[in-house]
């Protein structure tokens, strides 16, 4: 499963704040289940669009977030082989930047590998065919 959100209107404050991020990805994929791998990489940036970067690998694979004080914008992917509740982690999302708006995306990948199924057909290969992506918005 990769769950994505764009997330708007959020605390400028607290997305200027590595320590949230840091604690967030540290702390974050034993909620969901999963297995941290490495410390989290939380890095601040000045140019050209100031703001913060943290990625966590996980044994599943990746949590990621970027943020955008100034325009009051965060992007935020997690990346998993092994499903988990998508719903809860956005609302997750939504309350540790205080979103007022958002956009997400449910991709559902990798998990017939950890199930040992068998590989699902191409559906739409090559034609931008968006099946299993769901999308959501408050």
């Amino acid at each position: 499963m990769h769950l994505v959100i764009d997330g708007y209107g959020s605390d400028q404050q607290k997305m200027w704040d590595v320590e949230v991020l840091r604690s967030f990805l540290t702390d974050y994929p034993a909620k969901l289940g999963m297995t941290r791998m490495s410390e989290p990489q939380v890095s601040s940036w000045n140019e050209p669009d100031p703001g913060i970067s943290g990625f966590v690998v996980i044994a599943e694979s990746h949590i990621c977030i970027h943020t955008f004080p100034t325009r009051e914008y965060v992007n935020v992917d997690i990346f998993s082989c092994k499903a988990f509740d998508h719903e809860q982690a956005l609302a997750d999302v939504i309350n540790l930047y205080s979103l007022s708006d958002h956009k997400s995306w449910l991709l559902e990948r990798g998990l017939e590998f950890l199930n040992n199924q068998r590989p699902m057909e191409a559906v739409g290969a090559g034609s931008g065919d968006a099946s299993g992506l769901r999308t959501g918005s408050s």
